[in-house]
């Protein structure tokens, strides 16, 4: 290759250290996943198009395979890239009933594929983490309540600027919907759904013109939206609307439960709020529903979301339900890092420096870097036998913290001493016992307050 090769539009790459920050937010991620139970799996990266759209989502432009040498150009394998994690796991559910144990708890953290229109925060490629809880037949509400928590706790401890989770209740905006006399209830969800785009005054228009309402019924519409408490506070607030119905007492219920089952879990990094004016159109959803913010970069819109799904996959004999979030990983992680928000302290996994005398002394300093690596410590000898000050200067380009220095007396002894270049300290030093204080042991990420 001669030229520059161009980048490809919405496939993000990371240099070295953006791609440590991801894999701690991934590996912090999946421990917290695991104390709860939550056991991994990945899925294909392709799934047949008949099971991508049967929903008819064609608007997530599904990327089509087609074998290179394939004469007739109209046609295809019949097979697409997943535009999201949920219809594979659906697909694998159905495949594997029989050999998992139920209720089947679930992470996966893999990529995904969408042919949409690339901006920041969102990517033809990219990569998110889902949790599910699926059972046979019937889900109590309380996994609702689970993966809330789950979700809230795991993200509380990645080291993101502060997240705000937002639920509401399908049961209760139906509820109310029916309630006010709506004919479409879905059609007004649908519509509702629109007010993170457009203004309420639009909003209410399109509530007249499209969902059948009358000015009275959108006004009481757009009067529950506005409703958002970090307590169940909103349930006495939606009670002097004055409007009643069976399902929108069970919403409120509901909702009521999971935003006091989160409680305990309330932080400066994490906010759980129960928002009625989250609606998510899909029409799937059958209860609790789910929306995550980064607060201070609210223009990314929603960084996750979910919610619950009486029919998730069926057979037709067993029906499978579930609950569920999805947190976008590289929908999160990619802007921040691009806005200098996100880094890490260095560039290269190694704590250590072995430094170099001459090349007649490499294999003493391979020997001093795996004694080091014994004992976990990651480390790297230096790359040539440069002067000492290049190779302290080696080091601190790429955020290396401490220099190993060794010297031979007269004698023949054999001294070793290590710098820590930040502060300039140098000490007589053990290849067999010395480490580092524990925050050195692996880079660390830096988190710069920055917002839009």
């Amino acid at each position: 290759m001669n030229a520059k090769p161009t980048p490809l539009s919405g496939f993000p790459e990371l240099l070295p250290e953006q791609r440590f920050v991801e894999q701690q937010v991934i590996d912090s991620l999946r421990r917290v996943f695991e104390l709860h139970g939550f056991a991994g799996i990945e899925t294909r990266a392709t799934e047949p198009l008949d099971q991508l759209l049967r929903k008819g989502e064609t608007s997530k432009e599904v990327y089509v395979l087609r074998r290179l040498h394939e004469t007739d150009t109209a046609s295809d394998s019949g097979m697409g890239l997943h535009f999201d994690l949920t219809v594979p796991f659906a697909r694998y559910v159905l495949e594997n009933a029989s050999k998992l144990e139920f209720p089947f708890r679930r992470f996966q953290i893999q990529k995904a594929w969408r042919g949409e229109r690339p901006q920041e925060g969102r990517y033809r490629e990219f990569t998110q983490a889902d949790i599910d809880v699926v059972m046979k037949d019937e889900l109590p509400f309380h996994f609702d309540v689970e993966v809330a928590r789950v979700m809230a706790e795991a993200l509380s401890a990645v080291p993101l600027p502060p997240l705000r989770l937002r639920v509401n209740n399908r049961k209760l905006i139906e509820g109310f919907y029916r309630g006010i006399g709506a004919a479409d209830p879905q059609a007004v969800i649908t519509t509702i759904d629109k007010l993170d785009k457009l203004p309420a005054e639009q909003v209410s228009a399109l509530l007249v013109s499209d969902a059948g309402l009358s000015g009275a019924q959108a006004a009481q519409c757009l009067a529950l939206a506005t409703i958002s408490a970090n307590d169940s506070s909103f349930v006495e607030q939606v009670r002097a609307l004055g409007v009643e119905h069976e399902l929108l007492d069970t919403g409120l219920a509901e909702l009521a439960a999971v935003i006091d089952g989160c409680a305990s879990l309330r932080s400066e990094r994490f906010e759980v709020e129960a928002s009625l004016s989250l609606a998510r159109g899909l029409d799937y959803y059958t209860g609790t529903v789910f929306e995550i913010y980064m607060v201070g970069f609210e223009f990314l819109k929603s960084v996750g979301g979910g919610g619950r799904y009486d029919a998730l996959a069926s057979d037709g004999r067993t029906t499978y339900p579930g609950v569920g979030i999805s947190f976008g990983i590289s929908r999160s992680l990619v802007p921040l890092m691009s806005r200098g928000v996100l880094s890490s302290d260095r560039k290269v996994p190694s704590a250590v420096l072995v430094a170099l005398v001459d090349e007649e002394s490499r294999a003493s300093a391979d020997a001093i870097a795996s004694a080091l690596r014994a004992r976990d410590i990651p480390c790297e000898v230096a790359a040539s036998a440069q002067k000492f000050g290049r190779q302290i200067r080696y080091a601190e380009r790429r955020g290396i913290p401490y220099v190993w220095f060794t010297q031979s007396s007269d004698a023949g002894a054999i001294t070793h001493e290590v710098k820590d270049i930040r502060s300039g300290d140098q000490v007589p030093a053990d290849p067999a016992s010395w480490t580092p204080p524990t925050e050195d042991l692996r880079p660390r990420i830096v988190i710069e307050e920055k917002t839009q």
